[in-house]
């Protein structure tokens, strides 16, 4: 990549980076940026929020290898069904696993002073909260997006957003419970897999919200409104 290929890059938005180059979702997760919930944010200003330099981003994103291929199909079929198997499917399936680990974790290490409290609710509330939003867009937004424009679809569209915030600030709490990955030196094997799968869980979650809100949302622009509807007015439940 040239400089050429990078034009006015902190005036572009976090969502469209992360589509238009392959890789740089990777170089915004380590350095704290957040190309999902908050892909609307310019990157200049998420530069600001995060402490990060503009020069280092680009000198990151111009190393990338711009021939690798996308790991995701084009087309909204094809990526429905990519994100139905490669997250619905990936997040029923391990996040029960992970609650038990920090079930396990939180009790036999009670006393530890470094043990991450309240790891196994925080997730538990993620489960059944991802399993509700994930209900919906199987039961109405995907069918809908499946058989073309719809007139409506603004609205489900609008909604499964705001869930999507929702579930960026149930992230960051779990985050946070599980210290960033930080381990104790004493450490058990079950402790390190908790940390390991919550990783996985963050940067699955991070890669599903993107894809929904920067690739597939905007393949229905055109049936959205011009105003954004005020989420008052919004039926999140």
């Amino acid at each position: 990549m040239t400089d050429a290929h990078v034009p006015d890059l902190e005036h572009m938005r976090l969502g469209d980076i992360a589509v238009r180059w392959p890789g740089s979702t990777a170089i915004m997760r380590r350095h704290g940026l957040d190309f999902c919930c908050g892909g609307d944010k310019l990157l200049s200003e998420a530069l600001g929020q995060a402490g990060v330099g503009l020069d280092q981003i680009k000198t990151e994103l111009m190393a990338l290898d711009q021939s690798a291929p996308r790991d995701y199909p084009q087309t909204p079929a094809a990526l429905i069904d990519h994100i139905l198997a490669r997250y619905h499917e990936t997040h029923r399936r391990e996040l029960p696993e992970l609650i038990a680990l920090a079930d396990k974790v939180e009790r036999v290490h009670a006393a530890h002073a470094e043990v991450p409290a309240g790891l196994a609710a925080a997730l538990r509330l993620m489960l059944q909260e991802l399993e509700t939003h994930m209900m919906k867009e199987e039961a109405v937004l995907f069918p809908m997006m499946r058989t073309g424009a719809h007139p409506s679809i603004a609205h489900p569209v609008a909604r499964m957003r705001l869930e999507h915030d929702d579930h960026g600030e149930r992230l960051r709490e779990i985050e946070g419970l599980y210290r960033g990955g930080a381990l104790p030196a004493d450490a058990c094997g079950s402790w390190r897999a908790l940390s390991a799968g919550v990783k996985k869980l963050a940067d699955d979650l991070m890669q599903h919200i993107h894809l929904e809100n920067n690739v597939l949302f905007p393949q229905f622009a055109t049936e959205l409104p011009a105003q954004p509807i005020c989420p008052g007015m919004i039926d999140r439940t």
